[in-house]
């Protein structure tokens, strides 16, 4: 398993939005296909719409440039 597939699973049983947020950012920044490019970054905008969280709109940016939304 990988240090972000741990960072990811820690973060998951601790709840912590924030750092979901981070670490799927992060796994879609280093995925080169375009699918799980897009699973990662549609659950980072996911968790940063329920947290109110300031990065929502980049996301969804991002997403809809990559044609997801």
């Amino acid at each position: 398993m990988s240090e972000l597939q741990t960072r990811l699973l820690s973060a998951h049983e601790k709840d912590d939005r924030k750092g979901l947020i981070a670490f799927y950012t992060e796994a879609a920044d280093q995925s080169n296909d375009m699918i799980e490019r897009s699973f990662f970054l549609t659950h980072a905008f996911v968790f940063a719409l329920e947290a109110g969280d300031m990065r929502a709109p980049l996301l969804h940016d991002r997403l809809r440039e990559m044609g997801r939304i």
